[in-house]
């Protein structure tokens, strides 16, 4: 299955509103709680914790390959007030890829006795980062207090083959006292395992049980508690877990020799999905014209590839009607072309067909991403190269494309993609690439407001607001399945999200929703209430309008992650402002211009005959950054703040008058 049906899978499930009664429970199905633990206030090894996971246990059983599942028990101990928020319960899952059955939950009072927990277990959606939504079996647990022990268990049902995806994650976001991990293998495969991200202190590798069924054990003590932070890399990148990947052909431990197979393997697949050259020569035909420049050839023949029907970015069909509608997957491209649609990676390999058709240099890049995992070669998972971009060399330039994410603009990739290791795919077995970042100035905002300031300190005018190129596709990625008033709000809630102050915004015109156009553009009628107060004899005006994001960036002081950032990006202001007739500007802030290397913020605020003219400009070149370099990026952020909050003063007309 292709990473973008996978990705269809989690990114547009919607919110579900069944719900289904937790059944009766037997007493022996907990495990047995001492005094000690009925007894605690707090931890020493987690101080200040508002809770902690007593004892957690994660069951993995892989044995079966049609029917893979997991038995998780969980048992946390409430010190404070704080820690009743546990009671809200949540079991993240992936609608298609498993789902959550047989919950059972009980609340322990700190005297001992038990409340079973017998209401409604709902489903809803959450998300846990930006562009990705998952969904959660959710239920509170009564009677929780500090002192109470709540504990619940339940059994994930994976689907057909998880098989392959098998981990356990040991971190959580709660200290964890003690845990254990098993594991079931798949016996008909060869087995290894790693922890990529190394394991707690203390803690010993897994072992294989001999004597038993050769399982793979684990005990843990004292696991530290994940600290999530802003602009952090993928939570799978960081916390502590152990994977494990079948083989299927052995164990092979040289990585060069691995992907050399796996190259092979791949680049026979895609040749023969690909491989239709009569076919494709005539759909060129149609496409382009003989007179074009290269150049021009894959502008049309990108554009044309990306108006194929794209089944990865359309709403979840049921069963019945896929059933009904009776749409097969393309066995290849000319299947592809004559139909008129296919899956992502589908339409990517069309791009590359029609791209050789036309005498263009194009190979297949088979790519890691990194929007959830940072891909390690050495680990040699033949499934962490994800999904398909073409290297096409023009001009003695090498560029990539990826057309099968719809709306991504010709000559971007997705933040994802950027940046990232990939297989140039040959009969050889292929060799290394690292997929091009795009530069700041690929990626933009510009805001441009024409405003008027009304005599009792309010702006009042039009707001145009312009996202290009990564930023235009992340939204219309967002919105794809959305109606317009959805995306009339989405819009109006970043603007407001923008202006450190209570908004009136309405959004006036229609955004471009459907196409890969680099540019998305909003209108805006914005009212900003009490914008300007009043000190004395003069008005004062903070000279930054749209700095609230820039408010919030590095406000801890401390940092305990890298800095993650999905893309570079430019954010251009230019702002004017009629002041009322008769009022007279006293002062500007001077000029600002710090250059950071990678990162640069500029101010300028003029007074033009009655106008005040706001330039300003923030540019971050920033990927990712160690966290030892934090404070010097908290340092640039308050240089930012301390410029943003300048005042302009201004003189209301009945001062100017009286003078």
């Amino acid at each position: 299955m292709s990473l973008r049906r996978l990705c269809l899978i989690t990114a547009v499930v919607l919110l579900g509103a069944a719900a289904y009664r937790v059944g009766p429970t037997s007493a022996d199905e907990w495990l047995p709680i001492s005094p000690e633990e009925l007894k605690m206030t707090s931890d020493a090894a987690a101080p200040g914790a508002p809770a902690i996971i007593l004892y957690r246990q994660v069951n993995r059983d892989d044995s079966n390959a049609h029917v893979p599942h997991e038995y998780d028990y969980v048992r946390e101990k409430i010190f404070t007030e704080e820690g009743r928020k546990y009671a809200d319960v949540e079991i993240p899952f992936v609608h298609g890829d498993y789902d959550i059955v047989n919950i059972r939950a009980r609340t322990v009072r700190p005297d001992g006795s038990s409340v079973i927990y017998d209401g409604k277990v709902y489903e809803k959606e959450i998300v846990k980062a930006r562009g990705f939504k998952y969904l959660a079996k959710t239920f509170t647990l009564t009677d929780v207090q500090p002192g109470s022990i709540i504990e619940y268990h339940y059994m994930i049902d994976f689907k057909e083959n998880y098989v392959f995806d098998s981990n356990w994650v040991l971190s959580s976001d709660l200290f964890t006292k003690s845990a254990k991990f098993t594991l079931k293998p798949y016996g008909e495969w060869a087995l290894m395992w790693s922890w990529p991200n190394g394991l707690p202190e203390g803690v010993k590798p897994p072992v294989e049980e001999h004597n038993t069924s050769h399982n793979i054990e684990m005990e843990a003590q004292n696991i530290p508690a994940f600290q999530v932070e802003d602009d952090m890399p993928p939570e799978a990148a960081m916390k502590f877990r152990v994977d494990f990947t079948y083989k299927e052909d052995g164990l092979e431990s040289d990585p060069e020799k691995f992907w050399k197979k796996q190259g092979k393997k791949l680049n026979d697949y895609t040749e023969s999905f690909v491989n239709k050259r009569k076919a494709m020569e005539q759909a060129v035909a149609e496409i382009v014209s003989a007179g074009d420049s290269p150049e021009v050839k894959l502008q049309k023949i990108y554009a044309r590839a990306q108006k194929v029907r794209n089944l990865s970015f359309e709403v979840e069909k049921t069963e019945q009607e896929q059933k009904r509608i009776k749409e097969k997957e393309p066995g290849n491209v000319e299947e592809e072309w004559k139909r008129g649609y296919g899956y992502g990676d589908d339409i990517t390999l069309l791009f590359l067909g029609l791209a050789r058709a036309a005498g263009l240099d194009a190979s297949a890049v088979k790519i890691s991403t990194r929007d959830d995992r940072f891909f390690v070669k050495n680990l040699m998972r033949a499934r962490d190269l994800r999904t398909y971009v073409i290297l096409v060399k023009l001009n003695g330039k090498d560029m990539y494309f990826d057309p099968g994410t719809a709306f991504t603009p010709y000559g971007l990739l997705p933040w994802s993609e950027t940046g990232t290791l990939g297989l140039k795919l040959d009969k050889e077995g292929g060799t290394w690439v690292t997929t091009s970042t795009p530069e700041s100035s690929a990626s933009q905002i510009d805001r441009k407001a024409d405003l008027k300031l009304t005599q009792e300190g309010s702006l009042e005018g039009k707001l145009t607001v312009t996202y290009s190129g990564l930023e235009a596709l992340y939204r219309r990625l967002e919105e794809r399945n959305e109606d317009d008033a959805e995306r009339k709000k989405s819009l109006e809630n970043n603007v407001r999200y923008m202006i450190p102050a209570a908004v009136e915004v309405d959004l006036t015109n229609k955004p471009d929703w459907s196409s890969s156009d680099p540019k998305l553009v909003a209108e805006f009628n914005l009212k900003v209430p009490g914008w300007v107060s009043g000190a004395g004899r003069r008005a004062i005006m903070p000279v930054g309008l749209f700095d609230a994001a820039e408010k919030h960036m590095c406000e801890h002081s401390t940092r305990v992650h890298p800095l993650y950032f999905h893309y570079r990006l430019q954010k251009v202001d230019d702002v004017k402002i009629e002041l009322p007739l008769g009022w007279q500007v006293s002062s500007v802030p001077k000029p600002a211009n710090d250059d950071a290397k990678l990162l640069l913020y500029t101010m300028k605020a003029e007074n033009d005959n009655g106008t005040l003219h706001i330039e300003r400009l923030m540019r971050s070149d920033l990927i990712i950054l160690e966290q030892k370099f934090y404070p010097a990026l908290r340092r640039f952020y308050e240089v930012v703040r301390t410029s943003d909050e300048q005042q302009i003063v201004l003189q209301p007309a009945a001062t100017s008058a009286s003078k």
